[in-house]
């Protein structure tokens, strides 16, 4: 049956719909080696669809996704407040899948969603001390802050493991800031500024493990890890039962 390019892909798992147009304009998709064009319709039973050279296969069993998340979105799967949630921005993934940790409402950046229990425990357990680096644009007295931030700190009279701190850039009284911690705590990034006397005004995570956001995704805009991405974020362990499925 024929379909649009940009919904196979998505059903496929590659990336939502808005991305792969983005894909297809770029060149990346081919359909019989020719490259696709918006708004083409293919058969998969009949045509060869592929992206950057590789054919498009059924979804894998164990799903995993790059979202950036826009502010003004909450990460859960449902809202009694009827605010915007990311469950709603990865529906075209066809697959039931929960954000990994959180990020608040006024925060964006990488969240990574997965149906994958063990991946997930492993991602959010305290013993596995995986970094989460966030870029913090603040206002206050940065000097006095950074020895706080990078200090001995307690959130829920619990001592934090140190978070490694620098500055970034400046434009007038706001100043960007670096911030990896290693764990999760509601809010944590901002509670902490606030100890320091900082007024936190944005805040964006762009890094989990050594896995960075793809600048290429635009906000709200979510695609598939690779399993190299995947031990990216958690190690060769992890990518063996990945790739295992």
């Amino acid at each position: 049956m024929e379909e649009r390019i940009q919904k196979l892909l998505s059903a496929a798992g590659v990336c939502s719909r808005r991305t792969a147009e983005g894909y297809i304009t770029a060149g990346r998709v081919t359909v019989n080696g020719v490259p696709a064009q918006l708004g083409q319709r293919a058969d998969p039973d009949r045509d060869d669809i592929r992206g950057d050279g590789q054919p498009l296969s059924a979804r894998p069993e164990t799903v995993c996704l790059m979202l950036n998340k826009p502010r003004g979105y909450v990460s859960t799967l449902s809202d009694e407040k009827g605010r915007p949630t990311v469950a709603d921005l990865v529906a075209e993934c066809g697959v039931r899948v929960y954000p990994v940790g959180r990020l608040d409402l006024d925060s964006e950046g990488l969240l990574i969603l997965t149906d994958d229990g063990a991946l997930t425990h492993r991602l959010i357990h305290p013993s596995h001390q995986v970094e989460k680096e966030y870029l913090v644009w603040v206002s206050g007295s940065v000097d006095k802050a950074l020895p706080v931030l990078s200090g001995p700190m307690e959130l829920d009279g619990q001592l934090l493991a140190p978070a490694r701190v620098r500055m970034g850039r400046s434009s007038g009284n706001i100043k960007q800031l670096s911030i990896v911690i290693f764990q999760g705590k509601n809010r944590q990034v901002r509670r902490m500024c606030a100890q320091a006397g900082l007024q936190v005004l944005r805040l964006k995570r762009i890094r989990e493990g050594g896995l960075y956001l793809d600048r290429a995704l635009a906000p709200g805009q979510w695609r598939h890890l690779t399993p190299q991405e995947v031990l990216m974020l958690t190690g060769p362990e992890e990518e063996k039962r990945f790739l295992q499925g």
